[in-house]
C-alpha cells in the first residue's frame, strides 16, 4: 500500500515539479534584470520629484505577468485539495481496495498517516516554493503597485509570503476530510472546492481585518487621497472622489475604511446619485466656484482647490493596516490555517478507525 501511495506520490509530484522548476528558472532569470529598472528608475525619479509617474510606468509595463503570477499562486492551494486531496481516499472508497489493506497488517491509522504525511508535504512543499519565488520576484512590482493592488491588499497577501503554504495544507486536509465523509470523488470534489472558496473569502472580510487592532487616523487632503474633483455646476460646490484605498504617508496600507469629515468633524454624506470609481467616493462640498481656487476658469489648478479644502477644515479619516503588518500578519494567519488543519486531521483519523 505504501508503494502504491509513493506511485500516486510520484505521477502528480513530477508534473507538478516540473511546472514549478520552469516557474522558479524564468523568474531567476527576470528577476534580476527587473530589480535592477526598479532601482535605476528609483534614482532617475527622486531628483525631480517625478518616482509617481515612473511608478505608473513600471507597474503598467509588467501588470500582465503580474496578475497572471498572483492568480497561479491563489489557485494553487484549491487545485491541491481539489485535485490531491478529494480523491486520494474516496478513490478507494469506490474501488473497495482499503478492504484489502485493513485486512493486513497495517492499521487504518498508519494507512492514513503515509497518505496524509507524503503528499501533504508534497502539497505543502509546492505551495511553499511557489509563494515565496513569486514574493521575491514581485518586490518591485510590489512596491510600485497601484494601491489596489499593494501588497497587504486582499488578493495579492493570499499570493505572497507564507501564506500558501497554510492554505495548501489546509486544502489539502480538507479535500481528505471531505472525501472520508462523503465517500464518492466527484462531489467530494465539488464540496472541496465550494468549501475551501467560502473560506478563502470569509478570512479576508471577517477575520484578517481584526488580526491586529487597526489605526484611524485623519489626513490632510492631497495627490495620494484625492482622485478627483468635479464642479457641480449651477447646483453649486465641489465633488470630491475620495480614495478608499490609499492614505498620505503610508504607501501600501491596507484601507478597510475612509471618509471625508467637514471642519466640524462629521461625515460628510454622498450627494443622490453621487458614484465614482470602485476605488473612491463622491462627496459633495459647499465651495465657492465662481471665484477663488476651486473656480473651474482659475488659473491655480487642482492643487490650489485641494489647498482651500484643507484650509477650510475638510479632512480624510481612514482606518487601516499598515503595510510593517504584512509579516506578523502572514505568520497568524499561516497559524490559524495550521489549527484549521489538525482539526480537520483528527476528524479523518476518527473517522478511518
Amino acid at each position: 500500500m505504501i508503494w502504491l501511495t509513493w506511485r500516486q506520490l510520484r505521477g502528480s509530484a513530477a508534473m507538478t515539479a516540473a511546472v514549478l522548476a520552469l516557474l522558479t528558472a524564468v523568474l531567476a532569470l527576470t528577476g534580476p534584470d527587473l530589480a535592477s529598472r526598479y532601482a535605476a528608475g528609483i534614482v532617475g525619479c527622486t531628483p525631480d520629484d517625478t518616482c509617481d509617474d515612473f511608478f505608473n510606468r513600471f507597474f503598467d509595463e509588467y501588470q500582465i505577468p503580474f496578475l497572471a503570477l498572483t492568480l497561479f499562486v491563489l489557485i494553487l492551494p484549491a487545485l491541491v485539495g481539489l485535485f490531491w486531496g478529494a480523491p486520494l481516499i474516496t478513490r478507494e472508497l469506490e474501488a473497495g481496495t482499503h478492504l484489502l489493506v485493513w485486512n493486513q497488517s497495517v492499521t487504518r491509522g498508519r494507512w492514513l498517516a503515509v497518505k496524509l504525511g507524503l503528499i501533504g508535504l508534497a502539497a505543502m512543499a509546492a505551495a511553499g516554493v511557489c509563494g515565496l519565488v513569486v514574493t521575491w520576484w514581485s518586490d518591485p512590482l510590489d512596491k510600485s503597485a497601484v494601491p489596489e493592488m499593494a501588497q497587504m491588499s486582499p488578493l495579492v497577501f493570499s499570493a505572497r509570503g507564507i501564506a500558501p503554504i497554510g492554505y495548501a495544507a489546509f486544502a489539502f486536509v480538507l479535500g481528505v476530510t471531505v472525501g472520508v465523509l462523503v465517500r464518492r470523488t466527484l462531489p467530494a470534489m465539488a464540496l472541496t472546492l465550494v468549501a475551501f472558496a467560502a473560506i478563502q473569502l470569509a478570512m479576508p472580510l471577517l477575520v484578517r481585518p481584526h488580526l491586529m487592532t487597526p489605526v484611524t487616523s485623519t489626513f490632510e487632503l492631497g495627490r495620494t487621497n484625492v482622485n478627483g474633483l468635479v464642479p457641480q455646476g449651477q447646483e453649486g460646490g465641489i465633488q470630491i472622489f475620495l480614495s478608499t484605498s490609499a492614505v498620505p504617508g503610508h504607501a501600501g496600507a491596507w484601507v478597510l475604511s475612509s471618509e471625508l469629515l467637514d471642519p466640524s468633524g462629521r461625515t460628510v454624506v454622498g450627494a443622490d446619485g453621487a458614484s465614482g470609481p470602485s476605488s473612491t467616493i463622491a462627496r459633495s462640498i459647499p465651495v465657492s466656484t465662481t471665484s477663488g481656487p476651486c473656480a473651474p476658469a482659475g488659473a491655480q489648478g487642482r492643487d490650489a482647490c485641494v489647498a482651500e479644502l484643507n484650509r477650510l477644515g475638510y479632512r480624510q479619516q481612514a482606518t487601516y493596516q499598515p503595510l510593517e503588518r504584512f509579516w506578523p500578519f502572514q505568520w497568524i494567519e499561516t497559524g490559524i490555517y495550521a489549527l484549521l488543519t489538525l482539526g480537520l486531521t483528527w476528524l479523518s483519523f476518527r473517522r478511518v478507525s
